[in-house]
């Protein structure tokens, strides 16, 4: 009999198929970068929080093929019980079928409390009560496996990161994290456990693929790995409503609308065809069927108007830390590392092009940038950027941290422009955009044919913003692991004599930098290269 964990419980709260899928079916899910690189941020998260109470006993243990030893964890977590060890990390604990292993198992009078820890931050949602139902299943069902096994469970937690926390000198851990008393939410989900372990243990057990029809569960509480796979056993053909382009704001043609769609036979571009859903989405459809491309020259005009020369194309790119590493930072702060700048003076004269990529040391990036980005942009410069409040809300905060590189800063970031605006009006549609107006989607859609306008012929390491974001961290952390002091060998290496790291790893730990430090320059240089090309697009079908 197959056991039914934490993880695979709550999976089935969502959705049984869901479960099912990640059982039998684990290769169907879609596992982009971003989701694994917040799998690692997780990891780094529950790390730090096992000291949050002070000392602790942590009973992971592995097996020879590198899977968890659950019987020996949860021997082990019973001795350190018995011995009363009062912080016990990763307890392990097995009844019926059901396995659980608590972040944090806490002693208290009269028996033991609960404490999950999550790398979300708290409050969430941009400052808005936190929605922490969400997390109430999971606890609940720990509780339950606990009470199974006769643990009298005193209390029920979790802890969340403190998004109002910033770092300044050492990290202070007991400031880093919130602890949410989750009593009244986990009773409300208590009682329910029971009879959704017997049902979640009847998919478990079963060769059967559930039947479920595709609902808000898809997308409820998190988009579901198996979106693709799901649509494909629907019939969903490719493009479909649920490809129709969604739009900003309260009016935007959600997902909620796209099911309602989807649940009265309107799927495919055909039979949204006469149905009126919004200007922009009509447009895509209608553009998809015919193959016609939509050009408004009067509104693009109205947008190029508003530039003049000198121009300046910018396009930052960043890592995000779910532990702020920097003194000012947050929580999942934004830290821009990297910029690309091509610069047009006028009609006449060649592009120039600027840039600049942090040490890859450790060092925090944040000011060498601000300074270089004051002396390549002038303060009443007119600058371009694609989806502009991203840039403009880096180069904000680099300037609430730097007060003598502000009023340049402030300037820069009050004159951008937003070269998306021609595209998101509707002035510019072609079909091959697919519904969405990222520089990805629309560069490709307008230069089908120029290789070197083809993101897809980078060097591998980095291709897309996902790949900068996580490559950066790794290249920091691969210079780290290299010797810092020591006496430098025939071939100019500084090696230290008692070092274990053998020469040819150092050799190829530096190869393997340079090589990433490159392909970051390489891609960051193609965005802006990129933003030039759809600009003198613009003009081009202007005329």
């Amino acid at each position: 009999m197959k056991r039914l964990s934490k993880s695979r419980y709550t999976a089935f709260c969502q959705c049984p198929k869901n479960l099912w899928l990640k059982v039998y079916k684990p290769e169907e899910a879609t596992i982009d970068a971003g989701m694994e690189a917040r799998f690692a941020q997780g990891n780094v998260v529950g790390d730090l929080a096992m000291g949050l109470f002070g000392d602790f006993k942590e009973v992971t243990s592995h097996q020879e093929d590198g899977s968890l030893d659950l019987q020996k964890m949860i021997e082990q977590t019973k001795q350190y019980m018995d011995e009363g060890v009062e912080n016990i990390c990763e307890a392990s604990f097995s009844c019926e079928g059901g396995y659980c292993a608590v972040d944090i198992l806490r002693k208290t009078p009269g028996g033991w409390a609960i404490y999950e820890v999550k790398s979300t931050s708290f409050p969430e949602f941009n400052g808005q009560e936190a929605k922490l139902e969400k997390y109430a299943p999971d606890i609940a069902y720990q509780k339950w496996v606990l009470e199974q096994c006769g643990i009298h469970v005193t209390g029920t937690y979790l802890v969340c990161l403190n998004s109002g926390y910033v770092r300044h000198g050492a990290l202070d851990v007991k400031q880093l994290f919130v602890v949410n008393d989750m009593k009244e939410l986990v009773e409300n989900e208590y009682l329910k456990v029971p009879t959704r372990v017997g049902q979640a243990m009847k998919v478990i057990n079963s060769d059967q693929e559930p039947d479920v029809e595709l609902s808000e569960c898809c997308m409820k509480p998190y988009k579901c790995a198996f979106w693709d796979y799901c649509k494909l056993k629907h019939h969903v053909p490719t493009p479909s409503v649920f490809d129709v382009y969604g739009g900003q704001g309260r009016g935007g043609f959600t997902f909620k609308k796209k099911l309602d769609c989807y649940h009265q036979g309107l799927v495919a571009f055909e039979d949204l065809r006469t149905k009126d859903i919004g200007p922009i989405q009509n447009m895509q459809i209608e553009a998809a069927l015919t193959g016609k491309e939509f050009v408004n020259p009067e509104g693009i005009r109205k947008f190029l108007d508003r530039l003049s020369y000198p121009l300046y194309f910018l396009d930052f790119e960043t890592m995000q830390d779910a532990v702020p590493r920097y003194d000012g930072a947050k929580v999942y702060a934004q830290i821009t590392f990297q910029y690309s700048l091509h610069i047009k003076q006028n009609e006449i004269d060649p592009y120039v092009h600027r840039e600049f990529l942090a040490p890859s040391d450790g060092s925090d990036p944040r000011r060498p940038l601000a300074e270089q980005l004051c002396r390549d942009i002038p303060m009443d410069a007119c600058t371009l950027a694609y989806n502009k409040m991203f840039e403009r809300g880096r180069i904000r905060e680099l300037a609430a941290l730097y007060p003598d590189l502000a009023p340049h800063l402030l300037k820069i970031a009050d004159h951008i422009i937003d070269l998306i605006d021609p595209f998101r009006a509707g002035d510019y549609y072609v079909p091959a955009m697919g519904g969405s107006f990222s520089i990805k989607s629309v560069l490709p859609a307008l230069f089908p044919d120029d290789p070197e306008l083809d993101y897809h012929n980078l060097d591998e390491r980095c291709q897309n913003g996902g790949d900068a974001m996580t490559i950066f961290p790794r290249l920091q952390q691969m210079e780290q692991s290299l010797p810092k002091q020591g006496v430098q060998n025939q071939d100019g290496l500084l090696v230290m004599a008692d070092s274990l790291m053998p020469l040819r790893e150092q050799i190829r730990i530096r190869e393997e930098i340079a090589a990433s430090r490159e392909a970051l320059l390489r891609y960051c240089k193609l965005d802006t290269w990129a933003m030039v090309k759809v600009w003198q697009k613009l003009k081009e079908v202007a005329e």
